[in-house]
């Protein structure tokens, strides 16, 4: 009478039998948590190293700023009017109509006299007369791009009459034709000052 009990413990005693398709399944499930648990690491370390190399460059910026001043930073607007010009496509023609401004840095003689200026203000009560002989910086160097005023506009026209309406089209096609342009326009003033950006107002493509 005790071997139907018997047959049933040796049953319950044998290892499961697991399909194939199981142990892929399983082997696949344990391949994706550890591919999961590996992406998760990988992006906690580059996370934490992307946000040291920004902390290491955010300080060497402020220093620059207070070593520098607003005043260099903010630099002279020189608006260069608009162009209309011819464009490169071939067989079709096109042409392009646009604004262009260039924000220039100012020499540390300009720095220098707008500093003094605006130390001056304070005490500016009692010597309000004098101060109003005091000249704009910024008004003689709109002045004295006259004289550059040729070159410049001759380097922007160079570098947009190369170009196709394909490439200035699109935000990296003008980006790059603004580089250009700073680069050729550094050229011109040799040192004297710099190019701190170029703008394009009006765009229009036809």
């Amino acid at each position: 009478m005790a071997k139907p009990t018997e047959d049933k413990e040796e049953q319950q005693k044998k290892p499961l039998d697991i399909s194939p398709t199981m142990m892929i399944a399983l082997s696949n499930g344990i391949t994706l948590i550890v591919i999961v648990i590996a992406l998760i690491v990988m992006y906690v370390l580059l996370d934490s190293s992307i946000d040291k190399k920004i902390a290491q460059l955010l300080p060497s910026q402020s220093e620059e700023e207070g070593d520098e001043g607003e005043d260099k930073q903010e630099g002279i607007l020189l608006d260069l009017g608009e162009f209309i010009l011819n464009l490169a496509d071939s067989g079709t023609r096109r042409y392009l109509k646009v604004g262009v401004a260039m924000e220039l840095s100012k020499t540390q003689e300009e720095i220098a006299a707008h500093q003094a200026m605006e130390s001056a203000k304070p005490s500016g009560g009692h010597g309000g007369h004098g101060g109003g002989a005091a000249v704009d910086p910024n008004a003689s160097v709109i002045a004295e791009m006259d004289r550059y005023k040729p070159a410049i506009r001759d380097a922007i026209i160079s570098v947009l009459s190369n170009k196709t309406s394909d490439e200035l089209s699109t935000p990296t096609g003008k980006e790059i034709a603004k580089e250009e342009i700073l680069e050729l326009v550094n050229g011109v003033f040799e040192g004297e000052r710099e190019v701190m950006r170029v703008s394009f107002g009006q765009f229009i493509i036809q």
